[in-house]
């Protein structure tokens, strides 16, 4: 049912007739861009093709799991996604995928291959010559700093969906003082949301969250052991905080926790202009 009605709304206007409707007169931006994204909707419901128009229907780009792919596949589908649309993402990328991806005849000089070795990820997109600044503003602070690849996974896509991000890392309860300087640059940055990433008991986020007035994104880490290890005692800590305003993604969720991060910022910044 959804399928169908979805294709309804495609064939009623077709991506030419919905931009010459808004050339005319007939249809505001706002409008429009509402009715593209059912028409990227349809795309994904109905023909089972890569979902690169994700961005475009939701704020947040597909962004392709390299884990538990070979290195082959991932490189096959990093050529689909750049012919279609120009920029792909690829997280938990081992250095056989970089190779896989690198040898890409997709790839030429329009292109630029950006490699963040902590967070293991590869982003590919066209040269631009000033990126400008971002919208919305993301706050970033690690605990320890064997919990930076985690925050580093949520830095790039915070940043790859437009936002600002302000980060400070190994500033955690171990030594408390070391969080106040990061929070004062935080409130000078008027930062729209914060993201904590920390492992062992989790508690940096409780303790944060509990000094700002905007949204903060827990991310328990795996960076712990013994009772409650691989991340589980921070993950239930987080989850059982009593600082009211943190909301908590799962262990070792970088790339989510920067999504919803972003997104909140973008939505901030809209309103804010």
């Amino acid at each position: 049912m959804i399928c169908g009605f979805l294709g309804i709304c495609c064939s009623m206007q077709s991506l030419k007739e919905i931009l010459d409707r808004v050339f005319r007169g007939e249809l505001s931006p706002v409008e429009a861009e509402k009715m593209l994204k059912l028409f990227a909707v349809d795309e994904l419901g109905c023909l089972a093709k890569l979902d690169g128009k994700r961005e475009l229907r939701k704020g947040v780009p597909e962004i392709i799991l390299a884990e538990g792919k070979t290195p082959l596949d991932v490189a096959q589908i990093c050529g689909v996604m750049l012919a279609n649309k120009g920029n792909v993402i690829v997280s938990r990328c081992s250095l056989e995928h970089l190779e896989a991806i690198k040898s890409l005849t997709a790839l030429d000089e329009t292109f630029v291959v950006l490699v963040n070795e902590q967070a293991k990820m590869v982003v590919i997109k066209e040269r631009v010559s000033d990126a400008g600044d971002g919208r919305g503003r993301v706050g970033i602070l690690t605990a320890g700093t064997s919990d930076i690849p985690v925050a580093e996974e949520a830095r790039v896509i915070a940043e790859e969906m437009g936002c600002s991000v302000f980060s400070c890392y190994d500033v955690g309860v171990a030594g408390i003082h070391r969080l106040l300087e990061p929070l004062k640059r935080f409130i000078e940055y008027d930062v729209d949301v914060v993201v904590v990433v920390a492992g062992r008991e989790g508690a940096l986020g409780s303790v944060v969250a509990g000094l700002v007035d905007v949204p903060v994104i827990g991310v328990p880490t795996s960076n712990s052991y013994g009772f409650g290890a691989k991340g589980v005692g921070a993950l239930m800590a987080m989850l059982q905080s009593c600082s009211l305003g943190l909301a908590v993604v799962n262990i070792d969720g970088g790339v989510a926790a920067g999504a919803v991060a972003a997104l909140i910022a973008n939505r901030a910044d809209r309103f804010r202009k």
